[in-house]
């Protein structure tokens, strides 16, 4: 029994903390590749028994945001910086807002840097009742931000293709020089018939 009751309060902190883990805003993917234009989707659950009317991203360096996908619901909007590139960008509800128990998805599309990095996407969330959780901690603190790993994107593909056009070129002059011959063959063929048509009609005169 005491074994029972020591493990009791460990069992309930960790689903706790995995019910807190899981409220998270996050931003996927967790990888994307350098000089990539990716597709992001950040999820923004509510954790607590009040709605969730306002969501802001801050872009994170290097990132050039480009485009977002509009949510029936709630509008748009950003900040942007001298350069006009976006420095942070707003989803906020023009209704009822993300309800207790529920998740909203908001998709956008950005353009990475061409070094790689590690993207933390530091969120604020906004609560119908006037707080707000800002996720912009560390990984494996009460509220962490987001991060997307960038690496290195991979040349294979470049080869790929180049290799491919090579073969292509490679196919188009083997099927020209087969047209090619294949067009003259026909006339090869005539000639020699009618060659030896003639061979044949001289010989039969000789007999005679």
């Amino acid at each position: 029994m005491k074994v029972f009751k020591l493990l009791i309060p460990t069992f309930l902190g960790l689903f706790l903390f995995a019910s807190v883990a899981s409220a998270h805003v996050t931003v996927v993917p967790k990888q994307s590749t350098t000089g990539a234009w990716e597709t992001y989707t950040v999820k923004v659950p509510v954790e607590k028994d009040v709605p969730t009317t306002k969501i802001t991203i801050k872009a994170p360096a290097g990132v050039e945001i480009k485009s977002y996908q509009p949510v029936p619901g709630w509008k748009y909007s950003d900040e942007k910086d001298a350069k006009g590139l976006v420095k942070s960008f707003t989803f906020e509800t023009t209704g009822e807002g993300i309800l207790s128990g529920q998740f909203q998805q908001f998709t956008f599309v950005g353009k990475n840097p061409d070094n790689a990095t590690k993207a933390a996407w530091d969120a604020f969330q906004y609560y119908k009742d006037g707080s707000i959780v800002e996720w912009t901690g560390d990984e494996g603190s009460q509220s962490p931000h987001s991060i997307t790993d960038i690496v290195a994107g991979s040349t294979e593909d470049h080869h790929d293709a180049k290799n491919t056009n090579q073969e292509i070129q490679k196919t188009d002059k083997v099927e020209t020089k087969t047209e090619k011959t294949g067009g003259s063959l026909p006339l090869i063929l005539s000639g020699l018939a009618v060659l030896l048509s003639l061979v044949a009609s001289f010989l039969a005169l000789r007999k005679k």
